[in-house]
């Protein structure tokens, strides 16, 4: 008796595992009815105007740009395309927190195309259009402009708020249907993720650069005053009736000053003890044999020395500029007090990123002028108002 009752247990265990085995078969016959949908991806894109939330940012309205290839085989009819957004990659969907797509608005589209967006429940928006055939390996991209991005709270409660780095999941469907209903012809899950924004602080003070010497010259095109040379400069050649001596400075300024600025200088003829070269005040033009001391900030041809403002101003940026009389080819001026520039190039004095002045002096003296040694101890004063 025991011997024989032993088979039944084995056809009854062979019979139930045939059974699962059938039943198993059917379920992945039904997973497997969808194509899988290939070369995807979702990239956040930085938000519309005018608020231009950085893409991950957590609770950002941003834009979301899905870019995939369908179908993977025949050529089917797609009438619909469904972006279902998770907090899983499987299984039951749930909406990520803080998730708002009822009011994105359709973007730009490739691929296949024609569709217009639906966009009515929250977390499952879809692109619809009049049924038609995709070809295979079809590279498709579509743009959702507008969404809210999920706050994060689905990572993270609510007393670590601040961390803002979580995923959520967008399930993507094909349908021959135009409202995203029936069976899914073509399916595939991208993920994306928020994060925490990186803050960066700096302070621009209020700046005024402003630096003379015998020469100022540029690093890489920029003015540097680092490169100024000294202060002691000689005229080109000896004091005579028949001849002009020639010298020239420079001076380099730049200011983030919402009026600009403006240059003066102080000081006093060329003088030796008692003995002094004549002011030419007012400007006039160079004259041998007579007793002359002037300046000015252009390139002149009578005599021939100094040079124009650089870089040359364009009113916007570079806004420096040698104010009348200093601006007059071959005409010098010397007057203690008097302003020289100032950065109102284009009518409106303001900022201006740094430029080189060039200063070109004149002496002109009589065959009486006295012998001696003469000298004049000049200073350039730049003032910006704020």
């Amino acid at each position: 008796m025991s011997i024989r009752g032993k088979p039944t247990v084995p056809v009854f265990k062979l019979g139930l595992g045939l059974f699962l085995l059938v039943y198993f078969s059917v379920l992945l016959s039904g997973n497997a009815s969808a194509n899988q949908i290939t070369t995807r991806s979702l990239t956040l894109q930085t938000g519309p105007a005018p608020n231009f939330d950085g893409a991950s940012k957590a609770g950002g309205v941003v834009d979301h740009f899905f870019q995939f290839t369908l179908p993977a085989v025949g050529t089917p009819n797609v009438g619909s395309i469904q972006f279902l957004y998770c907090t899983t990659a499987v299984g039951t969907c749930t909406t990520p927190n803080g998730l708002s797509t009822t009011s994105a608005t359709y973007g730009s589209e490739s691929g296949a195309t024609g569709f217009s967006l639906v966009n009515t429940t929250n977390g499952a928006p879809y692109i619809t259009r009049t049924a038609s055939s995709v070809a295979p390996g079809t590279a498709v991209a579509y743009q959702l402009i507008g969404v809210t991005n999920p706050d994060n709270t689905n990572c993270y409660a609510a007393i670590n708020f601040a961390k803002e780095n979580c995923s959520f999941f967008v399930r993507i469907s094909t349908f021959a249907s135009t409202t995203a209903t029936g069976s899914p012809i073509d399916t595939g899950v991208v993920t994306a993720s928020t994060a925490q924004q990186i803050t960066l602080t700096g302070i621009m003070p209020e700046s005024l650069i402003f630096c003379t010497g015998g020469t100022v010259l540029s690093t890489s095109g920029v003015p540097d005053c680092s490169t100024a040379t000294t202060g002691a400069v000689n005229f080109d050649r000896l004091f005579s009736p028949t001849d002009t001596s020639l010298a020239t400075t420079q001076m380099a300024a730049s200011t983030n000053a919402g009026s600009g600025y403006s240059i003066i200088y102080n000081g006093a003829t060329l003088t030796s003890g008692s003995n002094t070269i004549t002011a030419m005040n007012p400007a006039t033009t160079s004259t041998h044999g007579v007793s002359q001391f002037g300046l000015n900030l252009v390139a002149n041809t009578t005599p021939t020395i100094g040079a124009n403002l650089t870089p040359a101003s364009n009113g916007s940026n570079y806004k420096g500029e040698a104010v009348a009389p200093y601006a007059t080819v071959d005409n010098f001026k010397f007057a203690d007090g008097s302003i020289v520039a100032d950065s109102a190039n284009g009518g409106t004095p303001g900022g201006t990123d740094a430029q080189i002045f060039t200063i070109s002096y004149i002496v002109n003296v009589p065959g009486s002028q006295p012998a001696g040694t003469y000298t004049s101890t000049l200073t350039y004063i730049c003032t910006a108002t704020f």
